[in-house]
């Protein structure tokens, strides 16, 4: 670290020991190439600091407004195409589960979620508990009079104001959660994926949950983490996979105590709204489980590539067992990482990683499951090249798996997407994802090309990993040459947490 760009130069030229606002529009090309719209980058002499529209409201109010685009991408399905034949709200690609599932799941027929029965094959319903009671609850906010077309366009339009509320907790706590760089919320505000999918299903809740429990890790709240990750997980199983990440980066720092309490609040969080409904409603409770289990290859996974190129059915439990197979093994490649890379890796860097690999080895990918990744992704790689090149792949799979739908659905008229133009959908998401996840692995193993660190900083979103020394590493990493390992220590003296070099 040169005494540039350590944090105490930064406190030295400012006079006091405030952190300055990082500028994407000095560090990144597309950001300040894209700043031209609204007059260009910031002038030396601004001050948007003592303006009311501060960084944080900027950001949420983007966000906001991109979602309100994306309800206006919804007006074809909602003024008729949910309720006039399958195929225009494909051909449209305006395709919402919210509407069709309010009067399918029971919840028009005042039916209670987990604890009586649906008819038709689905026999309960098969969400996690929390999302469950989310979707009740909207149905108590939804009038009750009208027709079945009005209740349901209604049903949506609740939905939509609840998760537009999730919108903007994500949006501050994205921006508040590196504390010097609130404007790589932009990233998720602006993100076309975000906007395209906020309002196909309920994954918002769960997002927006996680989202918080990130903010308050990087406060050092890890208990408060850890209940708000317990309550993502009842709302979406995908969260509870961020202790796996931190599990291992407080290993090499030796954080045992704080991991002890996040893992403790994270299973009282789940046991908190689970086990009520798990002790009274046994069978609905566990229709997520089974149903996860039992679901066959699906749209959007490279499962359905291969079953589709050869013509042959895979098997549910084979498909089942090699999907962990795989994911275990992304795992153990992550941990390997963690603990040989030259300098800790950030958490943002490995969660993202690690849902990625959920995402790519699963047997399905709905287009919502994007929402799961957009955070994490902003808070792991603020590049907008990079970010904008997942995100052209992803709007990609969006629109073909739509135009897949609704070739299979217009019978002989054959009036969309092949098969074979749906399976470069789903390539072009994979292949994107799998290049943010290369990029992310690269900025690991070289730290200096970490846009986040820079300035000096090591793990904004850290909390008590921020800073932390490291106690257990493998490899190079536990032997750094003598010229690194005093630039270490050197580093840590500006830090405030060893003595200096003698």
């Amino acid at each position: 670290m040169t005494s540039e760009t350590s944090p105490r130069a930064y406190r030295n030229r400012r006079g006091d020991s405030a952190e300055p606002v990082v500028r994407p529009t000095e560090q990144d090309e597309v950001a300040a190439a894209g700043s031209e719209l609204i007059g260009g980058p910031l002038g030396r002499w601004a001050r948007p600091g003592r303006h009311w529209l501060t960084p944080v409201r900027v950001v949420v109010l983007v966000a906001i407004g991109m979602f309100a685009l994306g309800m206006v991408q919804k007006v074809p399905c909602y003024d008729w195409a949910w309720f006039r034949g399958a195929n225009s709200q494909y051909t449209h690609a305006c395709y919402s589960d919210i509407p069709h599932l309010y009067s399918l799941r029971g919840f028009a027929d005042n039916l209670v979620p987990y604890f009586d029965r649906l008819n038709g094959d689905m026999n309960y319903l098969e969400y996690p508990v929390l999302t469950g009671l989310f979707m009740e609850v909207a149905s108590w906010l939804t009038p009750g009079s009208g027709d079945m077309q009005h209740r349901e366009q209604m049903y949506w339009m609740v939905n939509a104001g609840m998760l537009m509320a999730c919108t903007a907790v994500i949006a501050v706590c994205v921006a508040r959660t590196h504390r010097r760089r609130p404007w790589d919320g932009l990233l998720v505000a602006l993100a076309p994926a975000f906007a395209l999918t906020a309002t196909i299903n309920w994954d918002l809740f769960a997002v927006a949950l996680t989202a918080a429990a990130l903010l308050m890790w990087s406060r050092g709240r890890t208990l408060a983490f850890g209940i708000l990750i317990g309550l993502a997980t009842a709302a979406k199983l995908y969260p509870v996979l961020i202790l796996g990440p931190l599990l291992v980066l407080c290993w090499r720092a030796g954080k045992w105590r704080e991991f002890g309490a996040a893992a403790l609040g994270a299973a009282g969080g789940w046991l908190v709204v689970n086990l009520p409904v798990m002790m009274l409603a046994p069978e609905g409770w566990k229709k997520f489980y089974t149903f996860s289990q039992e679901r066959s290859v699906d749209f959007g996974s490279f499962w359905l590539i291969i079953s589709q190129r050869t013509g042959k059915g895979l098997d549910t439990d084979m498909v089942n067992a090699l999907a962990m197979l795989l994911m275990v093994l992304a795992c153990a490649g992550i941990t390997v990482l963690t603990l040989t890379a030259p300098r800790r890796p950030r958490l943002a860097q490995l969660a993202f990683l690690v849902i990625a690999a959920f995402i790519i080895t699963n047997k399905v990918y709905s287009p919502q499951y994007v929402l799961w990744m957009i955070p994490l992704a902003a808070l792991a790689r603020p590049r907008w090249r990079d970010f904008l090149i997942w995100q052209a792949g992803e709007v990609a799979y969006f629109l073909g798996i739509w135009l897949y739908l609704a070739y299979t659905m217009s019978g002989e008229k054959h009036q969309g997407l092949p098969t074979e133009g749906y399976q470069l959908a789903i390539a072009a998401h994979l292949l994107t994802t799998l290049y943010l996840c290369a990029v992310v692995v690269r900025d690991i193993l070289l730290p200096e090309r970490d846009v986040v660190r820079r300035d000096g900083s090591d793990d904004p979103s850290g909390g008590v990993l921020d800073r932390a020394e490291d106690v257990f590493v493998l490899g190079h990493a536990a032997h750094p040459p003598r010229h690194a390992a005093l630039l270490e220590q050197g580093s840590r003296v500006e830090w405030g947490t060893s003595t200096p070099v003698s």
